[in-house]
């Protein structure tokens, strides 16, 4: 039976949760099998810039008998914040991995759940990796609207993912409730770790109690991208890999400013949803 447009996979109860707190927690939505793919591309990733440094003769050794969660935190263990920065605080590569992730189903019928079948991938996904000392640590209080506030009313849906266990050790969201309802707050950029993030004042925070969500691998975190959350810096002496996607109905601002984001979902338009040969060239749609 083919589902209909609007059906998803989410509860009533967990729908309304959403609706009334601007979050969602979905335990282990995704499976060591889901992941493995998005864990291949960072491991593609952090090979790129072993080699890197190594043939700058910043490293002697590119450590690549070490396990995932320790690699990159390793690499940079010894250099500085800048080392680090030179590669930028999250990672937007096409490496196909990523793209299959954004793809996967489980994801999708979740978010359609909220917003219907006719969703579009954002083009602002980030792959976080939270090393230990020398990244970009604390992420402050934000609202992701900050970083497009001249979009139009976009309903945008972050869903957020750890690739490893996320805790209060090695920096788990923390978020609060009921705040999706707030204006976009005016945001000053951070400037005190070089990260550039966007920022909100104590002031700003209001009363509302914030909410840690420690959550295992492969769980996803829904949110309004009014809403106001942060992590706290990685205390562990590994990666705290997560990744940020997001997704919109088909009729908001594509952001293009922001770069290029695809077709993801169609009931309307099934032969219009993105192949990921129509992702690695950057079209939005699949052209037939």
């Amino acid at each position: 039976m083919i589902k209909q447009n609007g059906s998803g996979s989410l509860t009533k109860e967990q729908s309304q949760f959403y609706e009334e707190q601007g979050y969602l927690i979905i335990p282990q939505l995704l499976s060591e099998e889901d992941l493995a793919s998005a864990r291949e591309a960072m491991t593609q990733k952090v090979s790129m810039i072993a080699d890197e440094l190594f043939a700058d003769g910043v490293i002697t050794d590119k450590l690549e008998d070490r396990p995932f969660p320790n690699r990159l935190a390793e690499l940079f263990q010894d250099l500085s914040a800048e080392n680090f920065l030179k590669y930028g605080r999250s990672w937007r590569d096409r490496i196909p991995g990523y793209f299959t992730l954004m793809s996967n189903p489980k994801i999708l019928d979740a978010v359609e759940s909220l917003i219907g079948g006719e969703l579009f991938a954002n083009p602002v996904y980030n792959v976080r990796p939270k090393v230990p000392k020398v990244a970009a640590g604390a992420v402050p209080w934000h609202q992701d609207k900050s970083y497009w506030p001249d979009a139009n009313a976009n309903p945008v849906i972050t869903v957020w993912i750890p690739l490893v266990d996320a805790n209060e050790v090695n920096g788990c969201l923390h978020i609060k409730p009921q705040t999706h309802r707030k204006r976009v707050l005016k945001w000053h950029r951070e400037t005190h770790t070089g990260t550039g993030y966007t920022a909100l004042k104590d002031s700003q925070l209001g009363k509302t109690e914030t909410v840690a969500l420690p959550v295992p691998a492969g769980s996803a975190i829904l949110f309004n991208d009014r809403c106001l959350h942060m992590s706290t810096p990685n205390m562990s002496d590994t990666v705290r890999w997560s990744v940020d996607l997001r997704y919109q109905p088909t009729d908001q601002d594509p952001m293009v400013q922001h770069g290029v984001g695809f077709l993801a979902r169609s009931y309307k338009f099934p032969s219009r949803v993105a192949t990921l040969e129509d992702w690695l060239a950057e079209r939005p749609e699949h052209e037939e």
